[in-house]
């Protein structure tokens, strides 16, 4: 249509060799992304748009593809941690389908054996912080035990555990043995997925040992692997060290960032790290330097001005 302008149905059936159904269906297609359209000059039928118009009206449409599955993306997390905030406040005499509550941390133990010698496939886990000697001494034999089954098992962990001997210790250990381990600045919950069938998160992610909560429900599992495998795909190889993005931040200090704009204290940014407050005040200080702000409020308008921070809506 191009080479030929004005050419009707008979014409690009006679100069194509094919059928006329096949032309019709041929202009259908072209006709849905608008890279056809109707011609303005008397009975002249379709005409084809320039090839660098139609490129740029491919390239939108894969834009705006692509702006709906992160949509989507972002509607699951958000449906996900909702999920696990309403699960968090679950008393253990609360009863639900779905829903076995697992009080103290030896019931939660014994539970968690019962399950490894269940599991058939895979295990994913968010191990949001350190690990204690004593939880480490538990959770190896269980690993041992999947991994000498051949079993898939990947973990994400805080940044912040490169800063805890023991747990890298023992992450090593891990991947030495064939475990996948990659690492985020943040998490939201501590959370274990065995299958894509059940699930255990702690009824409160400040005190594991208080208990947890092993959900089944397909809905809830649908929307937690949907989490989990969002953060994987963001998370860093645990041997790679984080690298500074094109801004000069490391992604434990853009999210630092994030909650610092977000009006967080100090106290509650180390929580959310899993670092000490000494810390989380140290990379507060830093970034409030670098951005030449005189307060936090301040320094979160830099940032949204200097495009480090995306503005949202209300």
């Amino acid at each position: 249509m191009l080479a030929s302008p004005g050419s009707g149905v008979r014409e690009l059936q006679e100069e194509l060799g094919i059928s006329e159904e096949e032309v019709r269906s041929a202009l259908d297609t072209l006709s849905e992304p608008v890279l056809v359209i109707p011609s303005q000059e008397g009975d002249a039928g379709l005409r084809a748009i320039s090839p660098d118009l139609g490129m740029e009206v491919l390239l939108s449409r894969q834009q705006a593809e692509l702006a709906e599955q992160q949509r989507r993306l972002e509607v699951s997390r958000a449906t996900a941690a909702q999920l696990i905030a309403e699960y968090a406040d679950l008393r253990p005499q609360t009863t639900s389908p779905g829903v076995e509550q697992l009080v103290g941390l030896d019931q939660v133990r014994e539970r968690l054996i019962s399950l490894t010698r269940e599991v058939t496939a895979e295990v994913m886990t968010l191990a949001s912080g350190a690990h204690t000697q004593a939880g480490i001494d538990a959770a190896r034999p269980l690993d041992q035990e999947l991994l000498d089954r051949g079993l898939s098992i990947r973990t994400v962990y805080l940044d912040s555990v490169r800063n805890s001997p023991p747990t890298m210790r023992y992450v090593e250990w891990l991947t030495a043995q064939g475990a996948q381990v990659r690492t985020l600045p943040m998490l939201p919950t501590r959370m274990i997925i065995v299958d894509r069938a059940r699930a255990v998160i702690p009824v409160n992610s400040d005190d594991t040992a208080a208990g947890a909560v092993l959900l089944s429900g397909h809905g809830t599992l649908t929307a937690l692997c949907a989490l989990f495998e969002s953060l994987w795909e963001e998370a860093q190889p645990l041997g790679r060290p984080p690298v500074p993005d094109v801004d000069g931040l490391t992604p434990q200090a853009r999210t630092a960032l994030t909650l610092l704009a977000e009006g967080h204290t100090d106290e509650a940014i180390a929580k959310r790290l899993a670092v000490s407050p000494r810390t989380a005040r140290r990379i507060a200080t830093e970034l409030i330097e670098r951005l030449g702000a005189r307060s936090r409020f301040q320094a979160g308008v830099r940032a949204v001005e200097l495009g480090w921070l995306v503005r949202r809506s209300c």
